[in-house]
Formats: C-alpha cells, structure tokens, sequence
C-alpha cells in the first residue's frame, strides 16, 4: 500500500465542508453495512467508529446499540470538525437522538490511543485505504477489542476507478491502488482474528460527463494520495487527451465509474494455551528474522 498519509490529510481538510454533499459511495456503503448487522448478534459495551469523517455511521451505531457508549475517531481535524457541528444540530433538532453526545477524538488508526481490550465492537468504513499500512492498523484493531469482539470493515477494492485509470496514459500516477481482498484476509489472520469473512460487490456510479466525476473525486477528498503521483498540474491539452480516451467508455449517454467494494468482518478470539497455561504463538516459516524485531 503506497500512501503520503499527510497529502490524504490535506485531500480531506479541503474537501470536509463540501464532504457530505459529495461522498456518496461512503454513504450508501454505509447504508449497507448498517444492513449486515440485522445477522449479528453482539451487545457491545463500547464501540469505536475508526475513520468516522464526518459523523455518517455515528448516530445510527448510537441508536442501534443504545446500552453502548460509541466514541468516533479520525485522523483529520477538519472532519472531525465537520462532524461535530453535525453533533450540535441534530442535538438541538433532535435531542431525543443518544448518538448525538458521541465523542470525537483526533487518532492515526495505526497507533492508537487506547488500552488493550476497551471496545466491544469496532467498525470502520472506507477507511482502509487510505493508510499506508493496514496491518499495522489490523494489529491496533485487534489489540483494543475485547475477547470476543468484532470488527466490521469497508474498503475499496483494485478494480475502483479502473476506467479512469485506463485513460490515463503519460506514465504518471493518478489513480490511488487499492488491496485485493484476499491480500487483506491474510492481514487478518496474521494480525491473529479469527474467522475473517471478506466479499466483495461492484456498484457503478454514472456522470453526464468527466468533469462531474473529477469534481465529486475533490470535493469527497478521494483523490490521488500516492507518493510518486504526479505533482505538477496537467496542462489543457493532456487532460483534454484523458477526457477523450475515457469518452470510449461512455454507454447510454452516461459515463460510468467502477467502484468495487471490500467488506469484511472478523471476531477477536480467546489466545490459544497450552495444558499448562502456556501461550501458544502461530509460526510463519516464510517470515524472516530481524535482529531487534
């Protein structure tokens, strides 16, 4: 995962006044997993939304599991900003409404604040890939829940934006890379969860033209975070080049934008012991030794 984790800051403090207005794939993936947990059956005492944004997930995890106190995190301020006057409103429109007192708190998924085993629950939409390395952000995950906690996740799979990728030929990247699902299965396992379910599902967004599709990519903070992305603007003529190439994929008089989704979800099982009470460690015979590490 190649990720400049300040340049995804500076995507996200730009676009978080703008955010909800444009980040629809978010919203309706979030829609979607709040659907999955109709099949599982947890009680948690807290929960953390890690990668909460603007505060999209938080009121309707407060309402669903209204005996758990549900705490929001994030590593851009600007959102969590954004999410906190989202807060101050719905208190004021609606005050009956629990998950409107959640507490927000400025954290990096791969170091997080928090002791071993404080939350019962763990969800995190659309954050994955935007870190530049989530299995360092699995092994925080798993250190902070509970003995039998769960941790539900969304991301963004290879095949996202494969269209624009495609219509970008100057040998510069545009275009974030995003994990295969199966790469992320085995973070999972190594991180040492048990019984990781990955699926994956492909939805298409259509725009009247390019200019729409490259204007929600700003204003929902999902542009290029790539280290070795090209830094200087493109001039009239190479985009007009780009803008070209990718009318060849125009069908029906819309042009469509692939975004595959990744979910997965993951229980914290009790560590292995011997007979005797010893822990018992699972050996990688392919990892190699670092003196020191």
């Amino acid at each position: 995962m190649l990720v400049d984790s300040r340049q995804v800051r500076r995507n996200f403090t730009r676009a978080a006044v703008r955010y909800d207005a444009s980040a629809i794939v978010a919203q309706e993936v979030n829609r979607r997993m709040l659907a999955r947990l109709d099949y599982v059956k947890i009680a948690p005492r807290r929960i953390l939304d890690l990668g909460c944004g603007t505060g999209g997930s938080l009121t309707a995890l407060g309402e669903r599991y209204r005996d758990a106190a549900v705490l929001g995190a994030d590593a851009c301020e600007a959102m969590l900003a954004q999410a906190q006057g989202g807060r101050s409103r719905l208190r004021r429109l609606m005050p009956f409404l629990r998950g409107a007192r959640t507490p927000l708190l400025a954290a990096d998924a791969q170091c997080l604040p928090f002791g071993p085993g404080e939350f019962g629950f763990l969800w995190s939409n659309m954050l994955l890939h935007w870190l530049p390395d989530p299995l360092a952000a699995f092994r925080e995950m798993h250190r902070v829940l509970e003995v039998g906690g769960l941790l539900m996740f969304s991301t963004l799979g290879p095949d996202t934006l494969k269209e624009l990728r495609a219509s970008f030929v100057d040998g510069d990247a545009h275009v974030q890379f995003f994990a295969d699902m199966h790469d992320l299965g085995d973070m999972l396992v190594e991180c040492g969860f048990a019984d990781p379910v990955m699926d994956a599902e492909r939805l298409t967004l259509t725009y009247a033209d390019f200019d729409d599709l490259l204007r929600d990519l700003r204003h929902s903070g999902a542009t290029c975070a790539l280290p070795d992305r090209r830094r200087g603007l493109m001039t009239p003529r190479m985009l007009d080049a780009v803008r070209t190439r990718y009318e060849s994929w125009r069908q029906e008089g819309r042009l469509p934008a692939t975004i595959e989704v990744v979910y997965g979800h993951a229980w914290k099982a009790p560590a292995r012991t011997t007979a005797d009470g010893r822990d018992i460690v699972r050996f990688d015979p392919k990892a190699r030794f670092r003196p020191g590490g």
